[in-house]
């Protein structure tokens, strides 16, 4: 489903405090029509609700958890649920529950933090290849093919290997590497962007290059990248979980739901509930970023009616 493009605007500076304001009040309505149109969706609405969720867990682990996620009691090892830990015990006597609320943190980390890198280098990428178009535009897109014809998995376990599994390379290593899909979206709307009016007008005003693609041209091509970004959140968070299941993502005794699935996998026939919790936090919140992608492609599209 395509997604027109946001109604090319003059920004501060650009206008007469006059104009300024009606583009002010003119945004205002947009955005209360896309909330509107957001709510329509139940399901998104749910999926959003479980993210807030989730941030509020984040924030808040040390209020949350019952104890400490690297707290061992060896005579509680591989419990299963009870009345005092509720998803039972790991196979060192870790409270599973404790673990499932601080790798938490971790996978809103990554995925947050992996998305903000790979849609800023992409809307960059993308947005100066459509731009200036010839050589420029060639290079850049080579450069995008090429990145996208390696296989994903395999090009992270490569460059997890050589800069060494920690959270902090987990998230630059996975951001550097998912940016493709974001600056070819851009590219494509920068394209049909270039030749329109405000363009040309801001061209004519002596605007630099800079200038157009920062102020004029990227925010009137951000719209397909929300959509896509959203929806891409919770694929990082099963790139982090497959990282740390290989032990090249973050570290024991960090807590992450990938080493914690990896903790469990040799104890599925005995204590399957070792693995089950984290599987269905990390199935959960994928599925809630998906709803929410689902909704913002829903009340962004022009076609929608109020």
């Amino acid at each position: 489903m395509s997604l027109a493009h946001a109604s090319p605007t003059l920004q501060a500076g650009d206008a007469s405090p006059e104009l300024q304001g009606r583009q002010g009040r003119a945004a205002r309505n947009e955005r209360a029509r896309v909330w509107k149109r957001f709510k329509r969706y139940r399901p998104g609405l749910f999926g959003l609700a479980f993210i807030l969720l989730l941030i509020l867990m984040a924030v808040a682990a040390p209020l949350v958890a019952p104890y400490s996620p690297e707290a061992v009691n060896t005579r509680l090892r591989g419990d299963g649920p009870t009345g005092t830990h509720w998803l039972g015990n790991d196979d060192i006597g870790r409270d599973i529950l404790s673990r499932i609320i601080y790798g938490t943190r971790v996978a809103l980390i990554v995925g947050v933090g992996a998305t903000t890198i790979a849609v800023t280098i992409g809307v960059l990428v993308g947005a100066t290849a459509g731009y200036f178009g010839g050589k420029v535009d060639f290079i850049l897109s080579r450069l995008i093919d090429t990145l996208m014809a390696f296989p994903l998995l395999a090009l992270l376990l490569v460059l997890s290997t050589v800069f060494g599994p920690s959270l902090r390379n987990v998230v630059i290593v996975i951001g550097c590497t998912v940016w493709a899909s974001y600056a070819r979206v851009v590219r494509a709307e920068v394209l049909s962007l270039r030749e329109r009016d405000f363009v040309l007008a801001a061209r004519a005003a002596g605007a630099s290059h800079g200038r157009i693609i920062l102020r004029h041209l990227i925010p009137n091509a951000i719209g397909p990248v929300i959509v896509l970004a959203s929806l891409a959140v919770g694929g990082i968070i099963i790139l982090e979980s497959a990282l740390s299941f290989l032990g090249l993502g973050v570290q024991r005794p960090t807590a992450s739901w990938g080493t914690m699935l990896s903790d469990g996998r040799d104890f599925l026939r005995n204590y399957p509930h070792i693995a089950i919790a984290p599987g269905i936090a990390i199935a959960l919140t994928v599925l809630a970023f998906n709803l929410v992608g689902d909704g913002l492609r829903d009340a962004l599209d022009p076609r929608q009616k109020i």
